[in-house]
Formats: C-alpha cells, structure tokens, sequence
C-alpha cells in the first residue's frame, strides 16, 4: 500500500460540483459493489491525473465496518485486498468466515483502547491509528508475544478537535513517539493517519489534508531510525479526491463501495 512521496503539481482543479451528491445520495447502495468499484476507480484516476500523480501511487482501503462478511466477501471478489475495520470485537466475529480470502489485508483504523491492543495484534495486520507511546508500547508487546511485526500509522488530530483521538502535530507526545521507535523492534512505523473536520463542502478539508503532508515531509526530512514516513492515509467517502490532490496514498472508503450503512 506504500508510495513514494507524491506532491502535487500547480494549482488542483475543483471536482465536479456533482460528486459528493452522487455518493452520498445512496445511489450506491442500488448499485453492485463491482459498478460502484468502477466509478471509484474512475474518480481517483481523474483525482491523481489532476495531481500530476500516478494512480498507482493510491492504495484503496476498503472500509468494512458494520458491514456483514457476505459484503467483504463481494468486495474481494471484485478485486479489493485492503480492508479496514474500527473496532476490535466487531471484527473479532467476522473473521473466522473470511480466511479463506487469501491475500486481504487487515487494517484497524479505529480508535484502539490499550487494554485491546492485544487482541487487535492477534487479528490485524496493521494499526494505522496509534496515538500514545503507551499504546504503542502495548502493541510492541503484544507483537512480541504473537512473534510477528505488525505495520503502525501515526494518527495526527490535525483539526485539534477534542472529541477525535490522535496527537496533535506540535505536541510532545509525537516527539517522544518518534524517538522511540528505535525500541519497538515488533512494530513498523509507516507514516501519518488523520480524519480532519467534516464540513459539507469537502474543499474545506484541503488545508487539513495540506497539513498532514507537510508535518509527515518534515518528519521524513529528519531521517529518524525505525521511522519511515511514506503513507499518508487520509481522505473518505465525501473527500477523498481533495486528499489524493493533497498527496494522499491510501483513501479510505466505505459507503462509496458499500453503499450507505444501515440506520442504528
């Protein structure tokens, strides 16, 4: 799922006025998953082309919560291999029907309690959205112990918004987290994660998104031990397109190919 370090080249043109409205209408939800596949893939060419990017330089993770297996199942037979899931004991009871699909990838991209962070060791193969040195430190013994090395993502609260997880880009959590990666021999830092501020117009989640990359250039620039920054996970449903003009090389979507999610 890791790319080089794209930038974007001159001034990004605006996506059509129509696009939010296509996926979030539902109009998906009628759709199969491999149609709406093929509209995704559509979009985050013309996103890339717009960037002066490869498309190739964008993973698409598939976000699989609430969904039921039958579901996962149809996406990996359209051709997905990247999944990501929010919470541990959700995931926890699909699993066993879905590993027989060989070659998924399984990614935890929610909030991770450390009193889980053992189980989620167990299930996944990477947590994109570490958020303390104790959370990582509980994940490096867990791997340890399951005798494997899990790939992390650092997830950044970019909007400083208090009611979302991740560190915030100038605090000393970061710093510390950073300079202790040379100690977690079971984990693999990859980069930077973020879920900015919804707003309805997504170009205002662009000076969110352009933050993100600057601060993983600037740690990149320092040349850390154990710290590799090429990911830049970010970008949803309603604003992924802004993301990959923004350099983003992994979108995380889910009612785009799912459709939208039952109601609670």
């Amino acid at each position: 799922m890791e790319a080089g370090r794209p930038r974007p080249t001159g001034r990004a043109r605006r996506p059509s006025s129509n696009y939010a409205r296509d996926v979030l209408s539902g109009s998906s939800s009628f759709m199969s998953i491999a149609e709406n596949l093929l509209r995704l893939r559509e979009r985050i060419d013309a996103a890339a082309r717009r960037a002066g990017r490869p498309s190739e330089d964008v993973a698409l993770m598939a976000v699989s919560k609430t969904f039921p297996a039958e579901r996962i199942r149809e996406a990996y037979d359209a051709g997905l291999r990247l999944f990501g899931e929010n919470r541990v004991q959700e995931f926890a009871g699909k699993i066993d029907t879905l590993r027989d699909l060989h070659n998924a990838e399984w990614h935890l991209i929610g909030h991770l309690q450390t009193n889980k962070a053992a189980k989620a060791v167990e299930l996944f193969a990477a947590v994109d959205s570490v958020d303390s040195l104790r959370l990582a430190q509980k994940l490096n013994a867990a791997a340890q112990q399951f005798r494997k090395k899990i790939t992390v993502l650092i997830e950044i609260n970019v909007g400083g918004e208090a009611a979302k997880s991740g560190v915030a880009p100038d605090s000393q959590e970061l710093k510390e987290l950073l300079l202790a990666a040379t100690k977690f021999e079971h984990l693999a830092f990859r980069g930077l994660m973020t879920v900015p501020p919804f707003t309805e117009d997504p170009q205002q989640a662009r000076p969110y998104f352009r933050k993100l990359r600057e601060l993983r250039d600037r740690i990149g620039a320092r040349r850390l031990p154990a710290v590799d920054m090429h990911a830049l996970s970010m970008g949803m449903s309603h604003d992924f397109e802004i993301a990959i003009e923004e350099g983003s090389t992994c979108v995380r979507v889910g009612t785009a190919i799912f459709g939208e999610r039952a109601k609670a």
